[in-house]
């Protein structure tokens, strides 16, 4: 066997050690990847209590309550279901109803979920105050085309 083959067949090899090890750490991850969970997932999979999850989803209108030492309760909804979400904390600026949002925590057995971190996201249309000034600069912003315009 010359050196060019053994070196072709060191290089296969490795890129097949390669393949079959990212393969084995992406299906032990396959859950774990995703950023969030929306409510309809986590009743359609029913869920095991006690099981660390990102939820995501709107903050459903008339749902929030807010009590004693920082204590907030409020339902995330994606149209379909809703999960009952207790936390305490400081809630972000963003946060209100009918507005996005991710939460970190646990599953309890009632179907509550107890979040521990709880992340506000803005919609889609967001677009820094410096690009919208560049878009106007250049002639290429359009009147109604980012809905919310950080100040």
């Amino acid at each position: 066997m010359t050196r060019k083959q053994r070196r072709l067949i060191l290089i296969g090899s490795s890129v097949g050690v390669l393949a079959i090890a990212a393969a084995l750490v992406l299906g032990a991850l396959r859950d774990s990847i995703v950023f969030f969970n929306s409510p309809t997932d986590i009743v359609e999979k029913q869920t095991a209590p006690g099981t660390r999850m990102r939820i995501g989803g709107l903050v459903k209108a008339g749902s929030v309550e807010r009590g004693e030492n920082l204590r907030v309760s409020f339902a995330v909804t994606d149209g379909n279901h809703d999960i009952p979400v207790r936390y305490v904390g400081i809630v972000p600026d963003l946060f209100r109803e009918g507005q996005g949002v991710v939460a970190e925590g646990k599953l309890e057995a009632g179907g509550t979920f107890v979040a521990d971190m709880v992340l506000a996201k803005h919609d889609e249309n967001y677009m820094p105050r410096e690009v919208v000034d560049a878009l106007k600069k250049s002639g290429r912003w359009q009147e109604g085309e980012a809905g919310n315009v950080a100040k």
